[in-house]
């Protein structure tokens, strides 16, 4: 062991200077980890953000170019379109996968994942053709959709979350979304062409 008189530094000050050391570079350490994880967590949420703005964005372009097109049942022409709070149905020139090309039939439906979360999933179909499979879209703690129809014979319309029988297009589509604090309500138009359009290769009956 040396001493002072030759300069030296005894055992336990070496044993104090590395004690010293191993904790400044451990909590340098933490420090950078806690920096990454912030900055992997911000990247995580501007993702998050911006993949539901491209959603949204899906939903309204295919809401906006809905079609109204029909099909023959029992002797009685109906539209194609369906909802109620957890699955909305209807024709669209717009195609979540390939653009604008013909139509195509999409199929919204919320269903409950593993951990309790909400998830949109969307399908596509082309009637006779095999469609594109049920792809997730967002998730959320709750999601909801609802319509606003307006009876020719009121002066008033009403949201529904079930649109009753026979050749009903709402007015309006609305989600209902509840994601951590932030709640998001959400109302898109529906443009809809007058008059019933039949399947392409029907004619009119």
């Amino acid at each position: 062991m040396m001493n002072d008189k030759n300069g030296g530094f005894t055992l336990l000050e070496l044993l104090i200077s590395l004690t010293l050391l191993v904790v400044i570079v451990v909590i340098a350490m933490g420090a950078m980890r806690l920096g990454s994880r912030s900055v992997a967590a911000g990247e995580k949420k501007m993702d998050d953000r911006e993949r539901f703005r491209t959603v949204l964005s899906l939903i309204d372009a295919q809401i906006q170019s809905q079609l109204p097109l029909t099909y023959e049942e029992a002797g009685s022409r109906k539209y194609y379109f369906r909802g109620d709070g957890k699955t909305l149905r209807f024709p669209t020139s717009y195609s979540i996968w390939s653009g604008r090309k013909g139509y195509v039939i999409v199929d919204y439906r919320i269903e409950v994942d593993g951990s309790g979360r909400e998830v949109l999933s969307a399908s596509e179909q082309v009637p006779g053709i095999e469609g594109k499979p049920n792809i997730p879209l967002l998730e959320a703690h709750g999601i909801a959709i609802d319509y606003f129809y307006k009876n020719p014979a009121e002066e008033k319309g009403t949201w529904l979350e079930l649109l009753p029988e026979g050749p009903i297009i709402p007015e309006k589509i609305r989600f209902r979304l509840i994601r951590g604090q932030e709640q998001f309500t959400l109302v898109f138009p529906v443009r809809v062409r007058h008059g019933i359009i039949p399947l392409p290769g029907e004619g009119n009956r």
